[in-house]
């Protein structure tokens, strides 16, 4: 009922009564008759974007972990190379990695028979790998210092309370340093997954048919232009969505 009624206050009914009249024009005045044609390498493409913002997600944060303790508290031979490539990653454009990776791996490849001979040949000629490479790399060197600030963040208090137990590094590390490092940083991992959803549009650039790359196909095809725009923000902006409220269901549950 509390709910209900904040949304019922005047202003956002007129916002919502202003986005319903936007979008009742939009569906009676625009062009939607290029949508069945495209609609099967839309969905695909959606899927596409869909997967490799999740593998990304799940693997760069995974690569995140040890980059921000090994900065937190690792020896200077650890801590310079984890902190030097989170340097690297977050001074330089996405896209110029994506290219890096992309057109000089991509090409270095192909000079080494060993390599056109084996069983991952077949990958590495496909443009996908080196995307998932790329963001996976940009979302590790960005969360891996986000972690360095979390793992600091956890009272060191806790810590010699359980040194004084005897509780060993490792299962200090998994019952105590870590779950309270994701605790503190999960409302930042909400809008680094939402960044790096809005990331995947640059992997058209090196032939990979997300959602975004169809959207530039229907206009070239059919120079329709507003359209396709309109609908491809209106997916990211779902997604996005999806995402906020799944983290803020995550949040609620995570014992404090």
């Amino acid at each position: 009922m509390i709910a209900l009624k904040s949304l019922l206050q005047p202003h956002r009914i007129v916002m919502m009564a202003l986005f319903a009249a936007l979008v009742v024009w939009c569906a009676i005045t625009l062009r939607w008759d290029w949508i069945p044609k495209y609609a099967p390498l839309a969905l695909e493409g959606l899927w596409t974007t869909i997967w490799i913002m999740a593998v990304t997600t799940v693997l760069g944060f995974i690569l995140a972990v040890p980059l921000g303790l090994a900065q937190a508290i690792g020896p200077w031979y650890l801590s310079i190379p984890a902190r030097s490539f989170c340097t690297i990653i977050r001074g330089t454009p996405l896209l110029l990695q994506i290219w890096l990776l992309y057109y000089g791996l991509g090409s270095l490849f192909p000079q080494f028979p060993w390599i056109r001979s084996s069983e991952l040949w077949p990958y590495l000629r496909q443009a996908w790998p080196y995307a998932v490479l790329a963001l996976t790399l940009s979302y590790a060197g960005y969360e891996g210092e986000v972690m360095r600030g979390a793992f600091s963040g956890v009272a060191k208090g806790q810590l010699e309370a359980a040194k004084s137990f005897g509780m060993r590094r490792s299962t200090m590390f998994r019952r105590i340093w870590l779950p309270q490092a994701i605790r503190n940083v999960l409302p930042t991992l909400g809008g680094e997954t939402i960044l790096q959803l809005k990331a995947t549009p640059l992997v058209a650039t090196i032939t990979v048919i997300d959602i975004y790359s169809v959207s530039s196909r229907v206009r070239a095809d059919t120079f329709i232009v507003y359209e396709p725009l309109l609908l491809l923000a209106i997916v990211y902006m779902v997604i996005a969505g999806l995402i906020t409220l799944a983290f803020k269901r995550f949040e609620v549950q995570v014992p404090h």
